[in-house]
């Protein structure tokens, strides 16, 4: 980041492009990366948890989605507190929170006691992401933010990323439990090296009632058109590449798990490259007049098109069907990017975070809803589900998805003029 690419906005102090990458930009991105991690880290660590608690396809769902549903209710008072009292303000107390749920996940020995920790793990990463997107808005100028954003998210992806085969190697040296305990350390020393490099903001925003806030987002042609797009495929990209991928490469591409792990490792390193590529074909789209969520919606296309490969059954590579997953899937991001620029600089915490609301929602019902479509059929003597159950669960994905791409479609046609470069239409 130049110096001439940190602009800051009204009511912030300058500081230079250097400083901003160092004080602003790395902290919350490595908040992001932890989020990133905890969040996938079950997908890798599966095997060890249904064979310690004998878990159901259901009950495994359930307990790797609670961590969304947990994201999603922290999202509103959030955003609200990140517009208020600024980002570094809220995250400390924040992670310290997720720090306490690992501990207690570490320590759980039910099925119960794991998913209220697993909970309280993402109600205390519930603000990473927003508090990123918040402290990035306010520094840098908003020609810069789908490639600054698309960064941030490749540095989740590289948290994703290090849940797969570095976490398969933590596990020679200590049981899960024991991981646990280190990402409770690692989430603690996180906020307080937010707190202490953040540079503060001159003022706050006003106070606003939560549902003046809610309103105010969600009435914003920007936003509704946006999440009518993308929310569902983000949902989908959430909910599966975050455990139902490793399942389906053991259940229906019968890889070992060694295989699994480093076919994940492949696919979350995928996003790293692919969150990069979407922010820069988009500033160069909009050079070129091409609105940001025309892109989005060319990317919604292709990502549908790789879930009816799974609902195919795609043959000739498994493991390029699972890799392209998660590489398109990443360009469902570009809705913070477009959101972050349609709306005034006071709602973007609280944009961020209604978005996020939705999606974290969502990604809970996709990928607990998944578990028990799965759950429908019987396992074989193996406990691998057949290749029909995933087959079904994906079709019903790709049949929630289309009616948004239609729709757009179908407005854009009656309308050629929208897709001109501006991020949407009134």
């Amino acid at each position: 980041m130049r110096d001439s690419a940190a602009l800051p906005r009204v009511d912030t102090p300058p500081l230079s492009g250097r400083a901003v990458f160092v004080l602003v930009f790395l902290p919350f991105a490595l908040g992001h990366f932890l989020s990133s991690l905890m969040r996938t880290v079950n997908a890798t660590l599966a095997p060890q948890l249904v064979a310690a608690l004998a878990l159901t396809p259901g009950q495994l769902g359930l307990l790797t989605s609670a961590f969304f549903l947990a994201f999603a209710l922290a999202q509103l008072p959030v955003g609200i507190a990140l517009d208020r009292w600024g980002p570094a303000k809220v995250q400390l107390p924040m992670l310290m929170l997720a720090g306490v749920g690992a501990l207690a996940f570490a320590g759980g020995q039910t099925f119960p006691q794991l998913l209220a920790a697993r909970a309280l793990i993402g109600l205390g990463l519930g603000g990473c992401f927003m508090s990123a997107v918040k402290a990035i808005s306010t520094w840098i100028a908003p020609a810069r933010l789908p490639s600054v954003q698309g960064y941030l998210i490749a540095v989740g992806g590289l948290g994703a990323a290090s849940a797969t085969l570095p976490v398969r190697l933590a596990l020679h040296y200590v049981d899960w439990r024991g991981l646990f305990l280190w990402l409770a350390l690692a989430a603690a020393l996180t906020g307080i090296l937010i707190r202490a490099l953040s540079p503060p903001q001159l003022q706050g925003a006003r106070k606003t009632a939560l549902l003046e806030a809610m309103r105010a987002v969600y009435r914003h042609p920007a936003f509704r058109e946006t999440a009518t797009l993308v929310l569902i495929p983000h949902t989908v990209f959430f909910g599966i590449q975050g455990l139902w991928i490793s399942r389906w490469l053991g259940d229906v591409a019968r890889y070992s798990e060694e295989a699994v792990g480093y076919l994940l490792y492949l696919g979350m390193a995928a996003v790293i490259f692919g969150a990069i590529a979407v922010g820069m074909v988009t500033e160069w789209a909009a050079k070129r007049g091409i609105a940001p969520i025309s892109v989005a919606a060319a990317g919604v296309a292709l990502f549908i098109c790789v879930q009816l490969g799974f609902v195919c059954d795609w043959r000739p590579s498994y493991q390029l069907l699972s890799v392209l997953f998660t590489l398109v899937g990443t360009v469902t991001g570009i809705e913070y990017t477009i959101v972050a620029q349609s709306l005034p600089g006071a709602l973007t915490g609280r944009a961020a975070t209604c978005l996020n609301l939705l999606i974290f929602l969502g990604a809970f019902a996709v990928q607990a809803g998944f578990g028990l479509v799965v759950g429908c059929w019987r396992p074989d003597l193996l406990g691998h589900y057949p290749a029909v159950a995933y087959r079904a669960a994906f079709a019903l994905l790709v049949l929630l998805q289309l009616p948004g791409l239609l729709w757009f479609v179908r407005r854009r046609m009656r309308n050629p003029l929208e897709w001109a470069s501006h991020p949407t239409s009134p």
